[in-house]
């Protein structure tokens, strides 16, 4: 694949014009003439056959090519609870949404809390997933013989404040095992958890990654422990803690609009885009945790999808000034990359896979329940209108998602540095 005239948003937030060629998965030259680019002339220009093979895309214009978005935090069912989600349905709401890889949370059924049940969602996602996938091992309240420490895995999970089954950990013993086994342990946990979560990490781990943070008083928490603390802390925040407050679904059905962390004030979304802008919050990792709209209204039941929102929403906050395209390049790409040590991913390198999004900043978009792919067939964001369109999703330089359209595909699990 060629893509001319790719416009590449730079650090201090302006843009290059940029040729790309990628082969074999990879982005093997970037320049800024097709003519220049000396991998291309020797391999093409030799062979009419291989010239009819190379698929040329052209950006003349005010499009952006970004790199693919990273969620490091979805929940796609599979197994055990299909009938709301599962990795085919999942991974093609992501090439929707301009994610190219995801990392699965471990509270399925089975729970991904051994490797027998590890290596079963791996050969699923192998054969069901278009984009590239990663997963989250499980810690448990009872069992963490299996826990890896470095192979495999983004991090362990460690559900502090609510979960079901054997995953809620509330043993000092136990969760202190956890940290001292993960090579990253991350964390539901809200409130005083937070404080509780830091101190295990200082005391036995490695790195915290805390996920879903809502209020300003836990951003005072994690402000006052990273002065101090001596082993790394992350965080992250959902679109919509970010773009939703307990005061906007008034007057709607609440129902919907329950999730773990719930929704907070207008004071505490406003705290949330200062961390972001601060750097107090590292990376936007969507929660995606749907369930049918049946179940939603029958009676309490925590999650909402957001796997297709994510970008949108955030390139237009990028429209609205509330935030560069590069802070949201570096939240949505290339932190989760570094982060968890993905290789190769979250940057347009030389050598990283070509995993990329064509977005047009000033064309409008609609996110609406009716042209939702994702199973259970909604958005808590029915109506959100805003600019910031995806054009175009390719992931290891193949494309998935080109203007409403999905394309098959089969993606690659990641590895870890």
């Amino acid at each position: 694949m060629l893509i001319k005239n790719a416009r590449i948003n730079t650090i201090d937030n302006e843009y290059e014009i940029k040729d790309i060629y990628i082969k074999d998965g990879k982005i093997a030259e970037i320049g800024s003439d097709v003519n220049s680019l000396n991998i291309i002339r020797e391999t093409f220009l030799s062979s009419d056959e291989n010239i009819k093979k190379l698929e040329i895309i052209d950006l003349k214009g005010k499009k952006y090519l970004i790199p693919g978005v990273i969620d490091p935090h979805v929940h796609m069912r599979d197994p055990g609870l299909t009938h709301k989600e599962d990795l085919y349905t999942g991974s093609r709401a992501c090439a929707k949404g301009g994610i190219t890889t995801f990392i699965d949370m471990p509270n399925t059924i089975p729970t991904t809390t051994n490797l027998s049940a590890l290596q079963d969602k791996k050969d699923l996602a192998s054969i069901k997933s278009l984009v590239n996938y990663g997963f989250h091992f499980g810690g448990t309240s009872t069992d963490n013989s299996d826990i890896i420490p470095s192979e495999g895995v983004a991090s362990t999970k460690v559900f502090m404040n609510i979960s079901t089954g054997k995953m809620l950990v509330e043993k000092d013993e136990v969760l202190k095992n956890i940290f001292l086994k993960s090579k990253m342990v991350s964390v539901h946990a809200e409130g005083e958890m937070v404080e509780k979560a830091i101190t295990y990490n200082e005391k036995y781990g490695k790195k915290l990654y805390l996920c879903h943070i809502s209020n300003e008083k836990e951003l005072d928490i994690i402000r006052k422990n990273r002065e101090i603390a001596t082993k790394k802390i992350y965080t992250e925040v959902t679109p919509h803690h970010l773009f939703l407050s307990e005061n906007d679904i008034k007057g709607k059905n609440e129902m919907l609009f329950r999730m773990k962390p719930e929704l907070k004030t207008n004071d505490d979304i406003e705290a949330l885009w200062k961390a972001i802008n601060d750097g107090t919050i590292d990376t936007i990792g969507t929660d995606h945790a749907p369930h049918l709209l049946s179940e939603k209204l029958e009676k309490v039941t925590f999650g909402i999808p957001g796997v297709e929102n994510s970008l949108p929403l955030m390139l237009d906050a990028v429209s609205k000034e509330k935030i560069t395209l590069s802070k949201l390049i570096e939240l949505m790409s290339k932190n989760p990359s570094k982060i968890f040590g993905i290789k190769d991913r979250g940057e347009i390198k030389e050598g990283y896979y070509g995993d990329l999004v064509v977005v047009d900043l000033e064309k409008k978009f609609t996110l609406e329940n009716k042209t939702t792919l994702s199973k259970c067939g909604w958005t808590p964001f029915d109506g959100y209108t805003g600019f910031g369109k995806i054009e175009t999703t390719i992931v290891n330089g193949t494309i998935v998602y080109n203007k409403n359209q999905i394309i098959e595909n089969t993606g690659s699990e990641i590895e870890y540095e």
